[in-house]
């Protein structure tokens, strides 16, 4: 068959034509959808939940509602603290709702878990309230990101800041799954190159109905300082036993994943005097006071660090998506890593090639009520570690991103 060149013409413009609908399609896609997974029934929903939620919708409100000309929609869905249910939930979304990004991913081993599970479908994971050093380590991958911090920063700050005033001896008190298994053994790292001892350690489940022996192994452990790595209602529930037998009297309690929303639920009469690792503090400077106030608006109350830096993730996320001008996961992760991260708590932090967000991490003590000025003023500021000093150096880590 001998076509003309006119008819060779047509051709070639109706192929135009057709790439310029498939564009045109492209833009009029429908809403970019992104999901929210944490728990808001089981033992971690007091720092997740309905929480979590408001701080990514303030997220999506600031940024105007859409990406690339999609209407930006936010799914959530509780995952219980199970990785299978995590991953069930994720799937689902991924196959029946077009879902590009994960948010929160509350609980490491459902972290883990929708991660891998991301990454193999090419969308990208933020984890900003699970802290297990796996995420940024050997679990690492290029769509995955990490925006809060993990076991190896919140192993540097107490014992930098209490080995300095004498405190050597330490106990460590721990959940006994993937996060706490990963802070324990940070911990013993950091404080036996401090030339502090471990005295002893103790690994509980999630959701234990008795703290009793956990307190008493303690008291009875001669360390100066009690590490707790209990979160949600098994850190409360410590926290009273630990106050009935008087533990609190005899040694320092430092917490290592407790925030203001804890202390919200017992009150600074329970709390006073407790020692809290914090990446955020709504009360910290004019930008972050006047964003928990519209995050206070939503809960009524103020934000903690995990719902802050979920605020944080999706901003950084969408502004990738704006960058690269498209929602493909390797894309929109090389533009996550490229640009600084800035908003109302971060200024110029850097993404490294493993994906976490560096950030500046301090420590704070729970005020005694009489010390408390206003409504939700709870915490004394005493110390702060620079970002840097709070991540593994490239030489230690386990992410092959990192050692390629």
């Amino acid at each position: 068959m001998n076509l003309k060149r006119r008819d060779l013409l047509k051709i070639v413009a109706a192929g135009g034509i057709a790439s310029a609908g498939t564009r045109v399609f492209a833009q009029s896609e429908g809403p970019l959808r992104i999901g929210v997974l944490c728990d808001f029934s089981s033992v971690a929903s007091t720092s997740g939940g309905k929480g979590s939620v408001a701080a990514v919708e303030l997220a999506v409100e600031d940024f105007g509602g859409q990406a690339l000309g999609r209407q930006i929609e936010i799914v959530s869905a509780d995952h219980q603290g199970k990785a299978e249910i995590a991953t069930g939930i994720a799937r689902e979304w991924m196959d029946t709702k077009g879902v590009e990004a994960f948010f929160d991913l509350q609980i490491s081993s459902c972290a883990l878990a929708v991660m891998a599970l991301a990454a193999n479908k090419n969308k990208i994971a933020v984890v900003s309230n699970a802290h297990s050093s796996q995420i940024t380590g050997k679990s690492c991958n290029p769509t995955s990101f990490h925006w809060t911090y993990d076991t190896y920063g919140l192993s540097t700050v107490q014992p930098e800041v209490f080995v300095k005033m004498g405190k050597k001896r330490w106990f460590l008190l721990n959940p006994d799954y993937a996060f706490g298994i990963s802070l324990e053994n940070d911990f013993k790292k950091s404080l036996e190159g401090r030339g502090a001892t471990v005295t002893g350690s103790l690994r509980v489940p999630l959701g234990s109905p008795d703290f009793s022996t956990a307190v008493l192994a303690a008291a009875n452990s001669g360390a100066d300082v009690v590490q707790v790595g209990l979160f949600g209602t098994d850190l409360l529930n410590f926290i009273k036993t630990a106050r009935q037998f008087g533990l609190d009297s005899v040694v320092t309690l430092a917490t290592t994943s407790m925030s203001i929303v804890d202390v919200q639920v017992l009150g600074l009469e329970s709390m006073h005097g407790l020692y809290a690792n914090e990446v955020f503090y709504w009360d910290q400077n004019d930008k972050t006071r006047d964003w928990s106030k519209r995050y206070m608006k939503k809960m009524g109350s103020p934000p903690n660090g995990e719902r802050a830096c979920g605020y944080s993730a999706v901003m950084h996320y969408l502004k990738a998506v704006a960058q690269a001008g498209v929602v493909d996961a390797t894309q929109v992760a090389k533009a996550m890593r490229s640009i600084p991260v800035n908003d109302m708590m971060s200024n110029n932090l850097t993404v490294r090639e493993d994906g976490m967000c560096v950030r500046d991490f301090h420590l704070f003590k729970v005020k005694a009520p009489e010390a408390s000025k206003y409504d939700f003023d709870m915490y004394d500021y005493v110390s702060t570690v620079a970002g840097p000093s709070t991540v593994r150096s490239p030489s230690e880590s386990e992410c092959a991103l990192i050692k390629s």
